[in-house]
């Protein structure tokens, strides 16, 4: 039997998919022990201001223990800990949505350590970011995984890289990427229930973010659409995709948060009209749709038959449909939890577990 392995986190992010992580390891770490010989410890949690320090890994009061004993820290403070404590096998997981934070992955990388994001940022930036990203992991042996970054805890990212490396031919991504868009589209279509209350209703659930104008303008769709061109070596960027915002131009901009909450149903009249032109047998989707050989990058609103893939959604559920040379007309179709801390949380680990056994 050989040795364990000690692979030791460094946690940026302890919100909802950070402390979710942080449980959804502390419930599986006898048994990577037993059946992989893997042992995870986290010596560092952080949010963009303060860190905890641990250097045995934090325990279960590790929530107590940071509002008690946490530091303001700078990212090269917590390069010189894991340095001096002399640390192997190391991983910066990023649990935040932070655009500054990126700018640590270089250094990071630089000092040892390994990847693991839910973040979107840094595969969506301009492409000179994205390439410099892979030369400093290139240069210094080190591995970034992503999975979450498209479809929370679907494996979307995966199958498309292995598609492509095995040198499949993929002509076109397509599908509701946007868990929060497909439960607003999929009540919408079967309810008669005012397009502003399903909106409201989603953002009580959780499901959108805390201004669901981010989710209603495309955008989030648009990055996900941007990390999967970029992967199949399409080098774009994101003011090259064409998003059809759902947003109102006069409830856009220069309008609050809570002025958009107080005139949201004026989205109604527009969505019903769009709802009563629909076929008997179609339903609204709101999709991301990817021509690798135009090489065209679209987010839309579609009408789609209530059977097809897309059409017969439920729930939150994002699904993608990816047609290859290979699987002919019919596409290789992956669908389930578009959305949520737990699957999010739980694909993150799948990636640190993943990239464990990797490294030697």
């Amino acid at each position: 039997m050989s040795n364990n392995k000690t692979v030791h986190l460094v946690l940026f992010g302890i919100g909802q998919i950070g402390s979710t992580l942080i449980n959804q390891i502390e419930a599986v770490r006898l048994r990577l022990q037993q059946d992989q010989n893997l042992q995870l410890k986290i010596p560092i949690i952080a949010n963009s201001k303060l860190a905890f320090f641990d250097k045995d890994g934090i325990s279960g009061t590790w929530e107590t223990d940071f509002d008690t004993f946490s530091v303001p820290y700078k990212i090269d403070e917590i390069i010189s800990y894991v340095n001096q404590h002399k640390f192997e096998n190391l991983i910066a997981i990023d649990a935040t949505a932070s655009v500054t934070f990126t700018n640590n992955y270089i250094p990071l990388i630089e000092n040892g350590f390994h990847i693991v994001s839910a973040n979107k940022v840094a595969n969506t930036l301009r492409y000179e970011f994205y390439q410099a990203l892979r030369v400093a992991l290139k240069k210094n042996n080190k591995s970034f995984l992503y999975e979450t970054n498209v479809g929370a805890g679907l494996p979307v990212i995966e199958t498309v890289k292995n598609l492509y490396n095995s040198g499949d031919q993929i002509n076109r991504i397509r599908g509701v990427f946007s868990g929060s868009l497909s439960y607003i589209f999929n009540t919408f279509s079967n309810a008669d229930v005012p397009f502003s209350k399903i909106i409201n209703d989603a953002s009580n659930l959780g499901l959108t973010e805390p201004d669901a104008r981010e989710d209603l303008s495309g955008n989030d769709v648009a990055r996900k659409l941007l990390i999967l061109a970029r992967e199949l070596n399409i080098k774009t960027e994101f003011q090259d995709i064409v998003i059809e915002s759902l947003v109102p131009k006069q409830l856009n901009g220069k309008t609050t948060l809570h002025q958009f909450k107080s005139r949201s149903k004026e989205l109604d009249a527009p969505f019903v009209k769009l709802k009563t032109a629909l076929e008997t047998n179609q339903v609204l989707r709101y999709v991301g749709d990817l021509d690798v050989a135009k090489n065209k990058l679209e987010v839309k609103l579609i009408s789609e038959d209530r059977n097809s893939a897309l059409g017969q959604l439920k729930g939150a559920d994002s699904v993608f449909e990816i047609f290859t040379k290979s699987y002919g007309e019919q596409p290789l179709v992956i669908q389930g939890a578009g959305a949520g801390k737990h699957v999010t949380a739980r694909g993150v680990l799948s990636d640190v577990i993943k990239l464990s056994s990797l490294i030697n």
